[in-house]
């Protein structure tokens, strides 16, 4: 795990103050979308496909810092949409920084070396560039040649400037693990502060719907790719969700840690899935039928989910609220992944019992516990060829550019 000492003891001392008040839901990452506009249109993305009317609009930094206010979470990811195309971005994050939160602006990168002067160099921001893949892979995902490029060299003039910076990668199923173990090596020399992975949500309105991987798909490609992993590669992850990739980990989603505000409000429940808004955080919280959502409860939206910002807020609520939890998370931060003892692959889950199992409520964390603890017939491997996917052309994108 590659976070620094201040935001680690930050987070820690945020988690386990809820703890002591009794609080059960709390937000850990607020995910604000100042806007919805992009400057690509990547073949996973389900975020842009909004009209043109409501690709013009933005909040303002006012609206911006209620939210942040409003909502109290230590970390603020700014995804969109492109960020840096807001006209007033620098204020954004200038004002978010004062608040002392720690401050993770997404961007693709096409467009940070030309605004980089609009920023200053903190403890508090931090720039996550997309990146999935090497060139090829990477190009191909976002359908434009070229952008691997300016986002390496954007990569390289933000460190050079002092800047934190991370890379966020989104995994589909035609991921090739040596590929992105290639890209680990590559981030790793330009000494970027840790990497951040993720399997794709599979959004509705994405335009390649057989981008997406399924939930044992996912825990076989992570096998892979934590493998032997090099002591160099610095991932901004928390073990235990490392270990949840790879299915040693019961770990039950929580829907309600990275809450998400944007043009509409407060989104329902959260920052993958659009079912209404509430005007308030308060009322977002309070209205939202929280069993309706998980792995557990049987929606089929969630029956495959395994993302970031659905299982990180369980892992680290589980690292600092638990001496089982900061045990697991001490041992793997000396000792980097676990590379054996994991649990045979289960078989797939049918969507007939897609939410089998025993139900734990939701207002609670799952108690952590290896998978994998009754026999399974279920196979230890397969094809090495992931499944293909419809190609997208590369082209430049519709949308505008600042």
């Amino acid at each position: 795990m590659s976070v620094p000492v201040r935001q680690m003891w930050t987070i820690a001392s945020y988690v386990l103050k809820q703890r002591m008040l009794g609080n059960k839901r709390y937000p850990l990452v607020l995910m604000l979308e100042p806007l919805f506009r992009c400057n690509l249109a990547c073949a996973g993305c389900g975020k842009i496909q909004h009209p043109v009317e409501i690709l013009r609009k933005h909040l303002s930094p006012e609206e911006c810092f209620a939210a942040a206010d409003e909502c109290g979470a230590p970390v603020i990811s700014i995804p969109g949409g492109e960020p840096l195309l807001h006209p007033q971005i620098g204020e954004i994050v200038a004002g978010l920084v004062a608040r002392k939160k720690f401050v993770y602006l997404c961007t693709n990168a096409i467009l940070l070396e030309k605004h980089l002067h609009k920023f200053q160099p903190s403890p508090y921001l931090t720039f996550s560039i997309h990146l999935d893949g090497p060139q090829e892979e990477h190009d191909f995902a976002v359908c434009r040649e070229g952008v691997y490029d300016v986002a390496i060299s954007a990569i390289k003039t933000a460190i050079a400037q002092g800047y934190r910076v991370t890379t966020n990668t989104t995994v589909y199923n035609n991921a090739q693990p040596e590929a992105l173990r290639e890209m680990f090596d590559t981030l790793a020399d330009l000494g970027v502060e840790g990497m951040m992975l993720s399997p794709g949500y599979q959004y509705e309105k994405a335009p390649i719907q057989t981008l997406f991987l399924q939930r044992q798909q996912t825990v076989s490609l992570f096998r892979k790719l934590f493998s032997n992993a090099k002591k160099r590669w610095k991932f901004n992850l928390s073990p235990l969700f490392i270990e949840f990739l790879q299915g040693a980990w019961n770990l039950e989603c929580t829907p309600w840690g990275s809450p998400t505000y944007n043009l509409f409000g407060w989104q329902k429940p959260c920052y993958l899935m659009n079912e209404g808004y509430t005007r308030t955080f308060k009322e977002l919280m309070e209205t939202t039928h929280w069993p309706d959502y998980g792995r557990a409860s049987g929606n089929p939206k969630c029956a495959n989910c395994m993302v970031h910002c659905g299982y990180e807020p369980t892992a680290v609520a589980q690292t600092f609220g638990s001496w089982n939890g900061l045990y697991h998370t001490a041992i793997r931060t000396f000792f980097g992944p676990r590379q054996k003892n994991l649990p045979p692959l289960d078989e797939p889950p049918s969507s007939a019992d897609s939410g089998s199992g025993t139900r734990q409520p939701l207002g609670e964390f799952v108690a952590l516990s290896p998978l994998g603890n009754a026999s399974s017939s279920g196979s230890s491997s397969r094809s090495s060829e992931l499944a293909g996917v419809a190609s997208c052309q590369l082209n430049s994108s519709p949308a505008a550019a600042s």
